[in-house]
This record gives C-alpha cells, sequence and structure tokens, in this order.
C-alpha cells in the first residue's frame, strides 16, 4: 500500500493535479493576479522617487510570488507578462509607451523579466507538490477507511457506500455502485451529486455482461458519462463501479484503474464473505449474525445448510 501511495501523483494529469486542491475559479485567479499587478504599480508609484529603475522592478516581483504560490502556473505567468508591461510603460522612458530608449531601463526590464520568470517556476512547482502530497494524503485516506469498514466486517450495505464514498473522495467525481440481485441490476451506493440517465444504466449493464471497462463518450456508449468496471467476485454476484469524470473539478486521470482495481478488491472481499442478500448486521431470524449463510440449531451448535 505505501508504495501504491508514493506513486499517487503520477495517476494524475497536469491538469487534474492543477485542479485538484479546492479553490477560486480559474477566471477568479486570472483576475485576482492583475489586480495585484495594479496594487503593485500603485506602490511603485509611491517609491519611484526613492529607488532606482533597477530596484523598482522588485515591486513587480511580488505579485508573481502570490500568484504562483496560490494559483499556479497560469496565473503567475499573467502577473509576470502583466508587471513587465506595466514597469516599461509607466516608469521607463519615453514614458507612457512601449518603447525604451535607455540601456539602463532596458536591463531593468529584463532583469525584471528573469527574476519573475525564476520566481513563478519555483512558486508554481512548490504549489504543485503541495497539490500532489494533499491528494495523496486525501486518497490514502479514503482507501484506508474502506479497509477498516471491510475489516470490521460490517454490514454489506454499509462497505457498498463506504466504497462509493471513497470513489468520490478519490476522484472527487461522482461515484455509484450498481449490484444485480434476483436478475436485475440495482444501484446499490452513490456519493456526490449524481445525473445517471438511461445511457449510464445501458453502459453499466454492458460493463456487467460483456465483463469489459466502458469508457464514457465511445461506442457504443458514446451518450454516457458514467466509466463502469465490473468487479468479479468469487461468489459470482455481479457488481459493476462507475465513476462520472465529466462532473470532476480537472481531466480525467491518465490511470483510474490504479485506485478503482483497489476499491473493486475491497468490494470483492465484502461480496464473497455476504454472497446473499444480507450481510452480518443483516441477518433474519434463525441465521447466525456472525457467520453468513449459517443456520443456528436450537443448542447453539452451527448447522450449515
Amino acid at each position: 500500500m505505501s508504495d501504491f501511495i508514493a506513486q499517487d501523483a503520477a495517476a494524475l494529469s497536469p491538469n487534474d493535479r492543477a485542479s485538484a486542491a479546492p479553490g477560486l475559479p480559474a477566471t477568479s485567479q486570472y483576475v485576482i493576479s492583475l489586480l495585484m499587478v495594479g496594487a503593485a504599480t500603485l506602490l511603485a508609484f509611491v517609491v519611484d522617487n526613492l529607488i532606482a529603475a533597477p530596484n523598482l522592478t522588485l515591486v513587480f516581483v511580488l505579485p508573481v510570488v502570490v500568484a504562483g504560490t496560490a494559483f499556479g502556473w497560469g496565473p503567475s505567468l499573467t502577473a509576470v507578462i502583466a508587471g513587465v508591461l506595466a514597469f516599461d510603460f509607466f516608469f521607463t522612458v519615453p514614458y507612457f509607451s512601449f518603447r525604451i530608449s535607455s540601456p539602463s531601463d532596458i536591463w531593468a526590464a529584463a532583469l525584471l523579466l528573469v527574476i519573475a520568470a525564476i520566481v513563478t517556476t519555483v512558486a508554481a512547482q512548490s504549489r504543485r507538490r503541495a497539490i500532489e502530497a494533499s491528494c495523496a494524503a486525501d486518497r490514502a485516506e479514503a482507501l484506508q477507511a474502506l479497509a477498516h469498514i471491510v475489516i470490521e466486517n460490517r454490514p454489506r450495505a454499509e462497505v457498498v457506500q463506504a466504497a462509493a464514498a471513497s470513489l468520490q473522495q478519490i476522484f472527487r467525481a461522482p461515484a455509484v455502485i450498481y449490484l444485480q440481485e434476483a436478475g436485475a441490476l440495482r444501484r446499490a451506493a452513490a456519493a456526490g451529486r449524481l445525473e445517471i440517465t438511461a445511457a449510464d444504466e445501458e453502459a453499466a449493464r454492458g460493463a456487467l455482461s460483456d465483463r469489459l471497462h466502458t469508457r464514457a463518450g465511445t461506442y457504443p456508449y458514446d451518450k454516457a458519462a458514467f466509466e463502469f468496471w465490473p468487479v468479479a467476485t468469487p461468489s459470482g454476484c455481479g457488481c459493476v463501479i462507475g465513476v462520472d469524470f465529466t462532473r470532476a473539478p480537472g481531466e480525467r486521470p491518465d490511470k483510474p484503474e490504479r485506485f478503482v482495481d483497489v476499491v473493486a478488491a475491497y468490494l470483492a472481499v465484502a461480496l464473497a464473505a455476504w454472497p446473499g442478500d444480507a450481510g452480518p448486521g443483516d441477518a433474519g431470524p434463525g441465521k447466525d449474525s456472525r457467520r453468513p449463510g449459517v443456520s443456528s440449531r436450537p443448542n447453539g451448535s452451527p448447522r450449515r445448510p
């Protein structure tokens, strides 16, 4: 499990890593970055008569650092470009023009660009590593919680619901689990804001009957939003796991099956232990609630059916 968690970040696409941590919408991040450059420009006007132009460029590094640490590459790069343009337009001769005539001003603008580029790279990488660590911790916590529920031999319904919740926490996307009982496929658990369509249900039935992973948006399930994976169980109980990556904050992970397979393994263990409709905590009259499928004689000695 430790090796699996150590490779967690490798299963995320770059866009998924960038959007994994909750925060402001992308548009707001860019707007705030530009506002910070505006504030730096006002500060530069205040101190313009106190410090030389090369030192004045350091004022425009501040919004780059903040944007890179808080928002990542895109907003930070926007702050770099806006800062260089603001410095060129307001603080180099001729003023209020993007043309630079003084060699010292050219040097100052170039220095600002280089420093800001280095700072934005370091800040953005730091933020990316922090997001990856946070994602790995969240996913490890989700899998650990599911493992504890399975080990504690909780009722089957509780395990299935915990599995759906783990998938939702891992992918930050709606998740659903279907079970086949009495020849019919029913929704056994769900997590997140679901929007199940007839196409999704058809894809779930197809994944179960074909024993193959179905990809959303591809033939013959091009109208389905959920991806489904069948779960193989020794008891033969039909089970399908589904995740709607179209409603996740980032793009589809590169290898979601790495996590789906782990959750599916826990589900297989639970369904193998409780092949019937009742779990350990759901045993009916005359059943031993501690051992599924074992009846109790009047004298207390177990008798297998």
